[in-house]
């Protein structure tokens, strides 16, 4: 279908363009902005007057619950949530059941999500089988069948010597490796930051030190290897020095925070809320700030949704019993705008973390941006309008948030996957 998006403000961060112009669509690409095309005759026509036009958003982080959790969603439940969200690009973690470290899984992943003709899905495969940290997947072949990086999910490799050997294999092939910093001994039998709303609801604490201390060895081994290495769900202060001094000594490695460590704390834990028990914990208020400014001015390279859904009962018990994760890929844009608003970022600045920035981490060239011959992947939303936040509205089958009851800034009015209206009013 030729479309015509017209009169929008459209911003393509990639591209330093943020005027009030045309955007032309045709055969699933960009044609143009400004003028039609010699000979273009729209088939529809969206007024986006008084509307942002921007690429669809990307998410790094993003469990769709295929293979193996159905129960807790399903690739269907998960798409229409992405679309209502404007995410058109979904990064997809291994652990699933069985984890992605077969060829034949991450192919029936795509084929299942391309059947479904809605947002385009990236696997990233296991670095090790089954995500034990004993043996290596065979990286080259996941490649083959679709993975754009490798990682262990939320599951840490406690043999220092096999991810080295997995972090040389990866540098020897320029795989990217995603790493969550959890040292296995020091997170476990915690659920909650090791501070002082931890001691007083009388939870077992998860040390900043946790993350640092792993974080630390990937940073070696990354150095020592050559290996490209991206650390997701970053949540402290002191973790973002380490990034910033690996950074100095030349480590090629960037990093992500999720939308609830962008806006939550340990405090608002409040009287046990499972929906705030995630991993990694809720940090301190500092904590907090101190993610906010570096996402701001770039320190920070990307924001994702870490969207997680879980089913009521796995959250309808006690705190330390309650399965952790929350839902996000319909609050990924409010949110962004959100802290936008709040931090004093510019609008093309937001955007540019879910959309150029988060593009360059998972390898993407033909989206996250809006150049003519780019895939017409694009979300258009009205910005002074509000996103509420509830049960009955949210499409994902995991309704498990803790902005449950919010107004968030921002309404998702168009969604496009190449150049189709897969959402939309």
């Amino acid at each position: 279908m030729r479309i015509q998006i017209a009169n929008g403000r459209v911003i393509d961060p990639a591209n330093q363009l943020d005027s009030v112009t045309d955007l032309f669509v045709a055969d699933g690409r960009i044609l143009a902005h400004g003028r039609a095309p010699d000979g273009f005759t729209a088939e529809r026509v969206i007024d986006a007057t008084g509307l942002v036009v921007c690429p669809g958003l990307i998410d790094l982080a993003a469990r769709l619950r295929e293979p193996g959790f159905e129960y807790r969603a399903t690739l269907e439940s998960e798409m229409e949530a992405a679309m209502a969200g404007g995410v058109t690009s979904l990064a997809i973690p291994p652990d699933t059941d069985p984890a992605l470290d077969e060829p034949g899984l991450v192919e029936m992943l795509c084929y299942r999500a391309k059947k479904l003709n809605r947002a385009h899905i990236y696997p990233v495969g296991a670095l090790t089988i089954g995500l034990k940290g004993e043996r290596l997947s065979e990286m080259a072949e996941l490649v083959e069948a679709g993975c754009v990086a490798f990682s262990q999910a939320n599951v840490p490799i406690v043999d220092n010597a096999v991810l080295m050997r997995a972090m040389q294999y990866a540098a020897t092939f320029d795989f990217r490796v995603w790493l969550q910093p959890i040292a296995p001994f020091l997170s476990r039998g915690g659920f909650a930051h090791d501070g002082e709303y931890a001691s007083r609801l009388g939870l077992p604490g998860i040390p900043v030190a946790a993350e640092t201390v792993a974080l630390y060895t990937y940073l070696q081994l990354a150095q020592a290897t050559g290996a490209r290495l991206h650390i997701t769900r970053l949540s402290s202060a002191a973790g973002l020095r380490l990034i910033e001094q690996a950074r100095a000594d030349g480590i090629d490695v960037s990093c992500d925070v999720s939308i609830n460590h962008l806006h939550l704390c340990d405090r608002d834990i409040g009287h046990f809320d499972a929906n705030c028990h995630l991993v990694p914990p809720l940090r301190s208020d500092a904590d907090r700030d101190a993610l906010r400014a570096a996402l701001a001015d770039g320190r920070i390279d990307a924001l994702c949704s870490d969207h997680t859904p879980v089913d009521d009962d796995g959250k309808l018990t006690p705190f330390s019993e309650s399965e952790a994760g929350a839902t996000g890929l319909e609050l990924l844009l409010p949110l962004t705008l959100k802290w936008a608003q709040e931090a004093d970022v510019a609008l093309p600045d937001a955007l540019a973390r879910v959309t150029a920035d988060a593009a360059k981490i998972v390898g993407i060239t033909k989206a996250g941006h809006l150049a003519p011959g780019a895939r017409a992947d694009i979300c258009v939303f009205d910005p002074a309008g509000s996103t509420a936040i509830d049960r009955q509205t949210l499409r994902s089958q995991g309704k498990n948030t803790p902005f449950l009851g919010r107004e968030l800034p921002g309404r998702v009015r168009y969604t496009l996957v190449e150049g189709q209206v897969m959402f939309g009013e």
